[in-house]
This record gives C-alpha cells, structure tokens and sequence, in this order.
C-alpha cells in the first residue's frame, strides 16, 4: 500500500545551543506521526511538535506494548545528511514490533518518515565531529480498553533531537549477579519499553554504590555476562574482539554489528560466545591488558574504566591507543564519508 505524507511546516524554525543540554531534552521543530486502524495506517503525516492527548484507558499506560528504537543522522564531509544503517533499524524495529504483537511498519512508511523528518529539521544536526541527530521511532497502543488485551488501535511516530556524547568520560561498571534484564523466552531480544523499565532499580542500586551501569549476567547461573544497560558489552585482550553472542536475552545491537563488521575487515580476530566473569577475573589476575567498552547507537563506544566484580575492582586500558578508539574512528570516518561505505549502511540526503 502506498502512503502519502502530508507536511506541515513550522512557520518559524529556530536551532538553539544544544551542546550543553543533557542528551534528549530538546526535539527538533516537527514530528512525524501515522494512526494504525481498521487494520490499516493512515493519516501519515509530519507536524510541528506537539504533546499527544491519549485516553486514561490507554492500553500502552497498563501492559506495556510499546516498542522504539534510536538511530542518528550526521553532517558528512560534503554537507549532505547521512541516515545511518537505516535498514537494518528496520529490520529490528519490525522483529520487535512482532514479540510485542504490534502491526508491521511497512519499510518504505519506516524510510519515508525519517526521510521526510530529517530532511525538514536538517539545521538541527550538529555539524560538530562529535555531534549527531538522535532519532526515535517508536509504536505505542493507542486503543482505550483497560482490560488486558491486544491493542488494536496504535500510533507510529518519529521524534528527534541533537545529541552529543551520551557519557562523557569512561565508565565504572558493576557486574550484576542478583538481579536479571532478562529470561530465555522472555522480551530481552526486543527494544521494548518494559526491558528498561524494569532495569531501573539494580541500575539505580549501581547508582548509589558510586557506578554508573551494570554488567548484566545470564538468568540461570548468574555467570555469563550479557550487555550493559544502554549498549552491548565488548572486550579485548589477548588480541582478540569478545562478546556476547546474540540471543533471545540480547539485543541485536546496530552499532554491535557495525563494529564488528569493521573490525573483521581489519583484521582483529572476533569472537561471539559465552564471556563467563570468572574469564574476566582470571584475565585480570593475570596482568592482562584488558579493554571493555559499551557499544550503542546513543553512547557509540564508551570505554569502560572500571569493572566490579563482587567485592574487588579491576582496572581496564582506557588509553588513546587502545583498539576501541580506532574502531570508533573507523566507523565515523564512514558515517561522515571520509572514507568509503562497501556496506551502503549511509542513506544520504
């Protein structure tokens, strides 16, 4: 089915200093926003920015069906937009939106959108190396019915706004052997509102105790680390790329797999398997040299400075040489076109 987006334009568009606001407070003039009824989406349109007006018995305010996913735009070299990877953002959005049994986005709705926002509100992004536009699609149900069902009305909409770094110095992190982010079988493969949710409270314990995220392990035996909060977990040492191997308890990371990809081609060896925090332990009684660092779309890469492992805390390799910091630059050299994209992950305005 073909969808027309209508267009409403801000009389007067206004870029404001972003830098110094925290990440995600201030949006962009305009919003893209679609209606999904009588099993069909309609009413595609992008308008000046707005608060929604939803009914109290608003399904996504009771059982959590709500879906999202965060990607960014960059200035390249030459002045034009780039969109990153947005396929492949669409490809997970959709693998969500089915766990959660929420109706397909159909790609070219999924494009056109972002398309059509960004290229509206293209003064919004930062034109610093270190800047980007965070975009935010996301699905909520809509339907007002409170007993618990699926929805069958629901809003898809797209918001944005300039972003910066999302840490802005390494991290100290906390291995987390009591609480779960998620079961085999559960939602943890999906970008779903509850998975953050319900990841609060041990992250806010974290918080108090001087960190600033967990190292989530696996549900059964409390061992196997999974990911970090906002990002997939990463390592290396022994020259060699560790992680997590995907599963339904992992997200499958844009950024993961971008540098993943990048470091294959450059030669590291890269392992996706069980990383058990007794490994950790053992690497760093050893004196090995270890680099740990979060991989997200909103953090990109963040070294990790610091890992807590019961009662004891081990230092990691943060400095300028380390591999992270040449794969972080490898992959903004191809986000802002200076060197070439093999992979066509850029949508270019």
């Amino acid at each position: 089915m073909e969808h027309t987006i209508s267009i409403t334009e801000q009389a007067e568009r206004k870029v404001t200093d972003t830098k110094s606001l925290p990440f995600g407070k201030i949006p962009t003039e305009h919003m893209f926003i679609a209606e999904y009824k009588n099993g069909e989406w309609q009413n595609a349109q992008v308008v000046p920015f707005h608060d929604l007006t939803l009914s109290p018995l608003a399904l996504c305010l009771h059982y959590g069906q709500t879906v999202f996913e965060g990607m960014k735009a960059f200035v390249m070299a030459d002045g034009k937009i780039n969109i990153f990877r947005m396929d492949k953002h669409h490809d997970r959005f959709s693998k969500s939106l089915h766990r959660m049994c929420m109706p397909h986005v159909p790609k070219k709705l999924f494009k056109d959108a972002i398309h059509q926002l960004v290229q509206l509100d293209a003064e919004w992004v930062p034109k610093e190396e270190d800047g980007s536009l965070y975009i935010r699609p996301f699905m909520i149900a809509t339907e007002d019915r409170i007993g618990v069902k699926v929805s069958d009305e629901f809003l898809f909409m797209v918001v944005a706004s300039p972003a910066f770094a999302y840490y802005t110095k390494p991290l100290k992190v906390k291995v987390e052997t009591t609480y779960v982010r998620a079961a085999a079988g559960g939602t943890g493969a999906a970008k779903c509102g509850g998975n953050y949710g319900g990841a609060f409270y041990p992250t806010q314990q974290a918080r108090d105790a001087g960190y600033d995220q967990v190292l989530w392990t696996d549900s059964v035996h409390h061992e196997f680390i999974e990911e970090s909060g906002t990002m997939n977990a990463m390592f290396y040492y022994d020259n060699v790329l560790v992680t997590p191997q995907t599963s339904g308890t992992i997200l499958d990371g844009v950024t993961r797999d971008t540098l993943l990809t990048i470091a294959r081609e450059k030669g590291i060896v890269v392992e996706e398997r069980h990383v058990s925090y007794h490994e950790l332990v053992k690497a760093f009684e050893e004196g090995k040299r270890i680099e740990a660092f979060g991989a997200g779309t909103a953090a990109v890469v963040a070294p990790i400075e610091i890992i807590a492992i019961g009662h004891k805390e081990y230092k990691c390799y943060v400095e300028p040489d380390a591999i992270m910091y040449q794969l972080q630059k490898a992959l903004l050299d191809i986000r802002k076109g200076v060197e070439p994209d093999p992979h066509k992950w850029n949508y270019v305005i």
